[in-house]
């Protein structure tokens, strides 16, 4: 235990290194926005990352070590209570020790805690949920109900995905005699209650401002392509197979096809937490692309599902699994701090989202514009956390994006005035181009803009302090 608990101790600190030697990624920048400006809810998600990053930055400064270190502390904390909940559902093994090691292995979780976006909070407070249902089973004390209740309205203010992990529960509970029962009784609907009434401000917020988050989130669905749908696929498997890791894939899923054919209610709920999400976002994938980390939410569930194979099978996989899945993480964060691999920036995911961002916003600014913009609401805050002191970044809530008119942001007053935007697309009308900026990282191109001469047609409102 001690052994486990200083190599966790040992992860977190490199996750906090890692944090204060990054720099912000675009949506981190957009999302420390948020925290200066904080509100009940945001155009694109409900306000919890903005609040860890307040907490943050009010400790240690508007830094990226300020904005991220609660992401390491959620990972760890997270890690614990995982572990907790594999002792209890799988005892005498070890198995929530291994759970917690396989999950920390994945790419995902790996680079996610050293970045801080709404994923951060939701898979804490989903693994949180998990290890209150692990400790009703267990104990058979119903009062486990109200703290999973309180980690559902958490998951739930952190991201709208949290839904799947209620919709969870509730089938586990419904397709068992057991679970019938218990749902004739006051505590699941008092847990119900209780994520209702902490999730309450979101929805209030949302009331106030046309249900704009819901409607977005709700707008993804696009029209079937059978072509497209099958590329999306073949992009959803690929993609989780790199940041679940190959190995740690197979063993969960193994896990997961095993407990399916088991019995008691601890293999059920992991198999309903792994299958809800799965089909969910399978069947998104007819209509439109899977991001990503959307699939992040099965990955608790299914390394627990991971940890109770056999010890036979686990014993010959778990060190190439956790070597394999560690491994992949030390080269994303060593190509990120320093790019010793001959990728091609323009190609690089790390550089993508981290690499020249300060020079970048240092050449836009240097012809001392009025205000700049952009099309693009992630390179304008990165405009407006790295520019020079001074520099006026403004939004303007195209109709293409709205996100900015649903901001409590001081207005910039720019109606009729010059400015210059900042735009990636290079095939749209710029009736007065001004040049092109680089971002670069070392001698490599990341990432080419144009600047257009733009007349603002609004207020606009202020994304740096005046």
């Amino acid at each position: 235990m001690r052994l486990w608990l200083g190599a966790l101790a040992a992860l977190t600190i490199l996750r906090l290194i890692m944090c204060a030697s990054l720099p912000l990624a675009p949506d981190e920048a957009y999302y420390f926005l948020w925290s200066q400006h904080l509100q009940a809810g945001y155009f694109d998600h409900p306000p919890m990352v903005a609040i860890l990053i307040r907490i943050g930055t009010d400790i240690l400064g508007n830094t990226p070590l300020g904005i991220r270190c609660l992401g390491p502390i959620l990972g760890a904390l997270g890690s614990m209570l995982l572990w907790d909940a594999g002792e209890r559902m799988f005892p005498h093994r070890q198995a929530g020790l291994m759970a917690a090691a396989l999950l920390n292995a994945t790419l995902m979780v790996g680079a996610g805690a050293i970045i801080m976006t709404p994923d951060t909070p939701l898979l804490f407070f989903w693994t949180a949920g998990i290890a209150a249902l692990a400790r009703l089973i267990t104990s058979g004390n119903p009062r486990w109900w109200l703290a999973v209740g309180l980690a559902v309205g958490l998951a739930l203010i952190s991201k709208y995905t949290a839904l799947l992990f209620a919709a969870s529960v509730f089938i586990w509970l419904a397709s068992r005699p057991e679970g019938r029962r218990e749902l004739a009784t006051f505590w699941p609907w008092a847990a119900i209650g209780i994520a209702v009434l902490v999730f309450a401000p979101d929805i209030y917020w949302n009331a106030l401002h046309g249900w704009a988050s819901y409607l977005k989130q709700g707008s993804r669905v696009t029209s079937f392509d059978a072509g497209r749908s099958l590329q999306f696929l073949l992009e959803f498997f690929v993609s989780q197979a790199g940041l679940c890791t190959p190995i740690i894939l197979v063993l969960a899923g193994i896990g997961v096809w095993r407990l399916g054919h088991a019995p008691g209610p601890a293999a059920q709920l992991l198999v309903w937490l792994t299958a809800v999400p799965g089909v969910i976002f399978l069947e998104h994938v007819i209509s439109g692309r899977v991001e990503s980390n959307w699939p992040a939410v099965m990955y608790p569930a299914a390394c627990l599902a991971g940890a109770s194979l056999p010890m036979a099978l686990l014993r010959r996989w778990l060190t190439p699994a956790l070597g394999l899945g560690f491994g992949l993480t030390a080269f994303v964060y060593a190509q990120a701090l320093a790019a010793p691999f001959p990728v091609p920036a323009g190609e690089d995911p790390t550089a993508l989202q981290f690499a020249g961002w300060q020079s970048f916003a240092r050449q836009v600014a240097a012809g001392n514009p009025a205000y700049l913009t952009s099309d693009d609401y992630a390179t304008a805050s990165a405009l407006a956390f790295y520019g020079p002191p001074g520099l006026k970044v403004a939004g303007f809530a195209y109709s293409w994006n709205p996100r900015w008119r649903y901001f409590a942001l001081a207005q910039a007053g720019l109606k009729g005035q010059v400015g210059v935007l900042v735009t990636r697309r290079m095939d749209d009308d710029c009736p007065v181009q001004l040049g092109t900026v680089r971002r670069m990282r070392g001698g490599q191109v990341v990432a080419t803009y144009r600047l257009c001469r733009f007349t603002a047609l609004s207020s606009g409102v202020l994304l740096t302090h005046p």
